[in-house]
């Protein structure tokens, strides 16, 4: 199908239900979302990090806390990509993509530092990144600014970050239609909690989650489990 005729169906109907939406894991809080020729990148790994430094090119990059693990600019300025860096507080418009985003608290690494909570709109669909959180109470400011939330990205580990029981009170709270976890570790150990407290022990995990907007509609806190790439 020509790149033409897909522009002129964008434009006439509002969102592409020919490709949707595709979410990749690239470990701890790594994520890559894309649709269509646009990509978002959420706290890539850089390559100072003891992780393994994430690599691929973005539009947008999105930093919840500015460590190490989560800031991998270069890892994520790769061909002719070169991201548009966003790392604290505020309201953005980048590339029809709208991003809003609210002050918390990070533990992470034995610190109390700033954390940013983002909510992210593209192709009629909110994404709500929690990023490094410690505190389950999140303020008033970002429970109004969250609104729907139709997909919510959700630390589980512990270790500075929410532990899993908190991370799903708080999840379930949010009313997402899907809930994805993140930084859990090897061992698996707090994702096996989070999956049993949210009956759904046997869930097994995806190399990636293509979805479109008629596909969450139904969807009441269904958790998607993502394999690192």
């Amino acid at each position: 199908m020509k790149k033409a005729f897909v522009q002129r169906f964008r434009f006439l109907f509002g969102y592409d239900i020919l490709i949707g939406m595709i979410i990749t894991y690239h470990g701890l809080q790594a994520f890559k979302v894309q649709f269509g020729d646009t990509i978002i990148a959420f706290d890539p790994v850089s390559k100072e990090s003891s992780f393994k430094p994430t690599r691929f090119g973005a539009d947008v990059l999105l930093v919840s806390l500015w460590d190490k693990d989560f800031n991998g600019v270069d890892g994520v300025s790769f061909g002719d990509k070169v991201p548009f860096v966003i790392s604290e507080p505020g309201e953005y418009d980048v590339k029809g993509v709208f991003v809003q985003g609210f002050s918390s608290k990070s533990l992470y690494g034995g610190l109390e530092r700033l954390n940013t909570i983002y909510s992210v709109s593209l192709e009629e669909m909110n994404l709500c990144f929690l990023g490094a959180l410690n505190d389950e109470n999140l303020s008033n400011e970002t429970l109004e600014g969250l609104d729907t939330v139709d997909i919510l990205f959700v630390p589980i580990g512990g270790e500075g970050v929410l532990n899993a029981s908190k991370a799903y009170r708080l999840a379930v709270s949010l009313e997402p239609k899907i809930i994805i976890p993140m930084n859990y570790g090897e061992d698996n150990k707090a994702l096996k909690i989070f999956l049993k407290e949210g009956g759904m022990e046997s869930q097994t995990a995806l190399d990636k989650f293509t979805l479109k907007r008629k596909d969450i509609e139904q969807k009441n806190g269904e958790i998607v489990v993502l394999s690192p790439q």
